[in-house]
């Protein structure tokens, strides 16, 4: 009888080692930031400089947070329009996970096109293991012609008057970054298209 419950109880004991195991280890982050937003730009005029946000979660409130924003259609004035925005953003103790998103992008600026059929960028952060990022950009053209996207972080496309960031990736104490598209136009615009921001430590 005494075998019977002391094997019942290694039964037991075991079981709880192994879903310890795979269970999210409580507070093991000191620090859980993210946010996800389909567009942020910046963009210079005779008025002054204008920032102007599309699907924007804003920032983690704690471990437990999880935030989300959605267009079905969004548009800046003289500058881009797209569909189907979304960005996401889920905190866990030991994790964050962001993510955004947009469809049909058509952006003109400072004589340059771009679109793309579809465009997304992913964030991940667990603690105490090196950020991931990870992007998926569907139809890109730049100025009428078709891009290949490499795969490769901070793929460059050099445009009249600027840059075009594909798979802009950056790492650093505040966390992984991931931009799909980073539109630079020198003292004119700063365009980031889909960008998903993760931090646990």
């Amino acid at each position: 009888m005494q075998n019977t419950i002391a094997s019942r109880w290694s039964v037991v004991a075991v079981g709880a080692c192994v879903a310890g195991l795979f269970w999210p280890a409580s507070g093991s982050a000191q620090t859980v930031t993210g946010q996800a937003r389909a567009v942020q730009a910046t963009v210079a005029s005779p008025g002054g400089i204008s920032t102007t946000t599309l699907a924007d979660t804003g920032t983690l409130g704690g471990a437990t947070d999880a935030r989300q924003a959605s267009q079905l259609t969004g548009s800046i004035p003289s500058l881009l329009s797209g569909e189907a925005l979304r960005a996401t953003t889920i905190g866990w103790p030991d994790q964050v996970a962001s993510e955004a998103s947009m469809a049909g992008l058509a952006l003109t600026i400072a004589g340059n096109t771009i679109s793309a059929d579809f465009v997304l960028a992913r964030a991940l952060s667990v603690a105490g293991a090196p950020g991931t990022g990870a992007v998926t950009i569907g139809g890109l053209s730049i100025n009428g012609l078709p891009i290949n996207v490499s795969g490769s972080r901070n793929q460059q496309v050099i445009i009249p008057a600027g840059l075009v960031v594909i798979n802009e990736q950056k790492t650093s104490s505040a966390g992984t970054v991931v931009n799909a598209l980073h539109i630079i136009i020198d003292g004119t615009a700063d365009v980031v298209i889909a960008s998903a921001t993760a931090n646990a430590q």
